[in-house]
């Protein structure tokens, strides 16, 4: 494994002298919680298995006694300001204001609060406010690019199918920020690592000529058991996702033995609008196809919306026992 060096086009370079000018502005300037901050994020531009690692990792620390708040931007969302949107019991708002990926968490993480706003501080001091419990971590669902709040802990997901996104920026690459933005990092997780030894030390590895000094870990993907329709083995089955790699999600419906008849691929973060409400029950019942099968993102937003068979494929991370015995060092580190 090798990280690509850093491009010299006068595009990139400009690009990449702005970040690293933004990431100076902040380094004085961040704002503080008075309660430790893990942020979990990526560089690339969505698909990096990064929802189910904070999901992963927020049950790890709820079942270590931590009374866990997750921040999440809300990203598509058409709510405004700060919005609860679970204080541990199942999500209380719906996708549209809270947005797909922090209702998911809610429904998938009891004890666990999650809170969504764009200024993740103010999210944190609110948190503090209205819960009860209040929160004693804050777990930062996509936060390595939000500079304006001060994490004591930055793990950074990379996908084993493209670690390195061609290592540039926009337009020309997959990077929302340069590999050298890793040097800030304090942890790096290979997701969907097949496996094989010694993965995550080789990633470690490929970022050192890039500012990196941390760890590296795998963390494997698994699928769950099919929920809503029930599904034999072997069914024939009607694809929907709205995701950023759609490919691996129809890999892996492939992988457990089910026939796909038809597949529609929406944008990242679609909201499903009555147009493609329709389009989606026309194009299943012209399938033959048993169910409709998506992904738990997707779900909660089609959830209710169609009249077909619907099912779901949950996608859990497993990382690494090394990883777990590295956080928790760090956690009692940081609340010690």
């Amino acid at each position: 494994m090798k990280a690509p060096s850093a491009p010299s086009s006068p595009w990139q370079l400009l690009y990449s002298g702005a970040h690293r000018l933004r990431r100076q502005w902040y380094r004085t300037r961040a704002q503080r919680l008075p309660r430790p901050v893990v942020s979990v994020g990526n560089l690339h531009w969505g698909g990096s298995g990064k929802t189910p690692l904070v999901a992963a990792i927020a049950a790890h620390l709820r079942d270590r006694g931590a009374a866990v708040c997750i921040l999440s931007r809300g990203y598509a969302s058409q709510g405004r300001g700060v919005r609860v949107v679970s204080t541990g019991e199942g999500p209380i708002l719906g996708p549209l204001v809270a947005g797909d990926e922090p209702v998911l968490l809610a429904g998938e993480l009891p004890g666990v609060a999650v809170v969504v706003g764009p200024d993740r501080h103010r999210d944190g001091v609110q948190a503090l406010r209205r819960l009860e419990p209040a929160p004693d971590l804050f777990l930062l669902d996509d936060g390595f690019s939000h500079l304006r709040l001060h994490r004591d802990l930055d793990l950074v997901a990379f996908p084993a199918g493209d670690p390195f996104g061609g290592g540039r920026l926009l337009p020309s690459g997959r990077l929302r920020e340069p590999l050298a933005a890793m040097a800030r990092a304090h942890a790096a997780i290979l997701t969907g690592a097949p496996d094989g030894e010694r993965q995550g030390e080789k990633l470690a590895e490929a970022l050192r000529p890039h500012g990196f000094t941390g760890p590296g870990f795998v963390s494997r993907t698994a699928p769950g058991e099919v929920r809503g329709a029930e599904l034999p083995a072997g069914a024939r089955v009607f694809l929907v996702t709205a995701i950023a790699r759609p490919e691996a999600f129809t890999n892996t419906v492939r992988a457990l033995g089910f026939e796909i008849v038809d597949e529609l691929r929406f944008p990242d973060h679609h909201r499903y609008p009555p147009a493609s409400l329709a389009r989606i029950a026309e194009t299943w019942r012209a399938s033959g196809a048993a169910a409709v099968l998506t992904t738990s993102k997707d779900r909660v937003k089609l959830h209710g919306q169609l009249d077909v068979p619907l099912a779901e494929i949950p996608i859990r991370a497993e990382p690494e026992p090394a990883f777990w015995e590295w956080l928790d060092g760090e956690i009692g580190r940081l609340r010690g």
